[in-house]
């Protein structure tokens, strides 16, 4: 039960992450009704089509919310340095190790991005 409480009050990043896929999920819901509303002549394929898109954006955050539990359960001393001590730490950082870092993860999310929406498509 102890296990249980911990990670249901693991504070407010894994509050934001079930809000999204919550809201998306609902947007995945209604989508298709609300193009028929607006548009009658709009085909079947076209809400499907553009829910693919809603598909990939509720595949991310359902990924980056299971990735930061796992970090949280199984390594949680980097979970806490990354809350508290990980921005401090990158501000004392030269200007090419801060665009460096800054690419890499842009780039890694850029890929994982298109990686989900492939295995949609």
């Amino acid at each position: 039960m102890e296990y249980l409480k911990s990670i249901l009050s693991t504070g407010h990043i894994l509050r934001k992450e079930y809000l999204g896929i919550g809201l998306v999920l609902l947007l995945f819901i209604i989508f298709p009704l609300l193009v028929r509303s607006l548009d009658a002549s709009a085909a079947p394929i076209d809400p499907g089509a553009l829910s693919a898109i809603l598909m990939a954006v509720l595949a991310m955050l359902i990924f980056k919310l299971s990735t930061w539990w796992l970090i949280k359960t199984i390594w949680p001393l980097f979970a806490t340095y990354s809350e508290y001590h990980f921005e401090t730490n990158f501000k004392s950082l030269q200007s090419w190790q801060k665009v460096t870092i800054f690419l890499g993860f842009y780039c890694s999310l850029l890929f994982a991005f298109i990686f989900v929406l492939l295995a949609i498509l």
